[in-house]
């Protein structure tokens, strides 16, 4: 029987290299994003399902997983990777923009893996959430993306106590900085600011990384992967850093 994963989130960046890595590992494959043509590229190269949705709406987080159920006929991984981001500090911050971050980075994923749940307790599947490191460490300026991350973590090992005992393992991975589209805006951002290039940015920002460099995606894809495989059957509600390193302490 063919494993068959939905991945939110997949046309770009850590989404889209998770998608080629479970397909790459035998799975049939369905990514969700909220601008098609990305995500029919990935389907295309996977061989998998493109599904427009805004997984933050409950009756396209609710379609998405039908459709993928539909075209491959049952469910064993669920990715919760659709994300943005949403910088402010306290008084800078307006309410809509809150609310945004955490309709996408949190309502979205409880609402998928809720739609999911029943597919998954089936097959004893597994779910991975893509948090950052910013679900364990405070950032400057960044009020909502943080508080929503630190949200997912949570809400990935309520799931994981929750359904474990019927067999559904659910943890989290935490980023440091990955070379993704939505990274390299800002390291554009920070040039900008020096009058630097986005390598001198990247450089900068990683100075405090052990391994100095920021991640690639491919490299989040892996352990994403390992999670879901059987040789992580006794691993859940744990979140990974994935982060060169940072987070042992100051440098």
């Amino acid at each position: 029987m063919t494993r068959v994963a939905l991945v939110t989130g997949g046309g770009t960046g850590i989404g889209a290299a998770v998608a080629r890595r479970l397909a790459a590992s035998g799975y049939a494959v369905a990514v969700t994003g909220r601008r098609q043509q990305p995500i029919e590229a990935v389907a295309h190269e996977t061989g998998g399902l493109a599904l427009a949705a805004d997984t933050g709406l409950a009756a396209d987080a609710e379609r998405a997983v039908a459709e993928t159920v539909a075209r491959f006929g049952g469910l064993d991984a669920l990715v919760l990777n659709a994300g943005i981001g949403g910088e402010g500090a306290l008084p800078d911050l307006d309410p809509e923009t809150f609310e945004a971050v955490f309709r996408t980075n949190v309502t979205g994923a409880f609402l998928t893996a809720r739609a999911a749940l029943p597919h998954l307790l089936e097959r004893r599947g597994a779910i991975v959430s893509v948090a950052s490191v910013s679900a364990l460490r405070a950032a400057p300026a960044s009020v909502a993306y943080c508080a929503s991350k630190a949200a997912l973590a949570m809400l990935t090992q309520c799931v994981a106590l929750d359904h474990g005992p019927a067999g559904v393992r659910a943890n989290c991975v935490c980023p440091g900085w990955v070379r993704t589209p939505m990274a390299d805006g800002e390291m554009d951002w920070l040039a900008g600011r020096s009058s630097g290039s986005r390598a001198d940015a990247y450089a900068t920002a990683t100075a405090d990384v052990p391994l100095r460099r920021p991640s690639a995606p491919e490299e989040i894809a892996g352990t994403v992967a390992w999670l879901l495989s059987p040789d992580a059957s006794y691993v859940n509600g744990v979140s990974i850093d994935v982060d060169g390193g940072r987070a042992m302490g100051l440098f």
